[in-house]
């Protein structure tokens, strides 16, 4: 059985963990074996969050440097990152909007141009996407579906294999029940991206 890695990283707050366990149970739902874990991270807003989801014949959830075959990021700069995680053959898909971390609210420092970070990644993999995953959240009826618009563009990329109709389900049947209409809708603008 093959095996595909995807490491996914954002801050506190933007729903990494929930989009993380999303697909794990996608996986599942589609027949195969997948390991989720938590690397790092404080779920607490603003702080770094990283994750993993390996699906295949895997014993461990750890993603060695140079391992991933897509990298989910939530947030430019941790996009960036995370790149470690990348070869030249892994898939970037990135949400554009800048999270703007407390030392750059301050005036401490400044926040680094996304079209720089953006332009570092494009010539160190085989692929990089990005989106404005809140403006489609938004247009969904939640900002706090930039997580499933995300997962959307992660289906619609075709790196792992999970099909549509499984995110679908498990959107359907593992988020609040109050959210259903908004997530899936934020997931078919996610797929609609790439």
């Amino acid at each position: 059985m093959a095996e595909y890695r995807a490491y996914l990283t954002g801050v506190g707050g933007q729903g990494t963990l929930l989009a993380t366990k999303i697909l794990a149970e996608a996986a599942i739902h589609a027949g195969h074996n997948a390991l989720a874990s938590e690397v790092h991270g404080m779920a607490q807003r603003g702080g770094v969050v990283e994750s993993t989801v390996l699906i295949g014949d895997i014993r461990s959830p750890i993603i060695s440097d140079g391992e991933a075959d897509v990298l989910l990021g939530f947030e430019p700069l941790e996009t960036y990152r995370a790149m470690g995680k990348c070869s030249e053959d892994s898939v970037v898909i990135s949400n554009d909007v800048p999270v703007m971390p407390f030392s750059v609210t301050i005036g401490k420092d400044e926040y680094p141009d996304v079209a720089t970070l953006f332009g570092f990644i494009r010539k160190r993999v085989r692929q990089l996407n990005t989106l404005d995953a809140r403006i489609l959240a938004l247009k969904a009826g939640a900002a706090l579906s930039t997580n499933i618009v995300m997962i959307g563009a992660l289906a619609r990329s075709g790196v792992l294999p999970v099909p549509r109709e499984a995110f679908e389900e498990i959107i359907r049947t593992k988020t609040k029940k109050r959210f259903v209409e908004t997530n899936l809708k934020a997931f078919d603008l996610g797929f609609g991206t790439l």
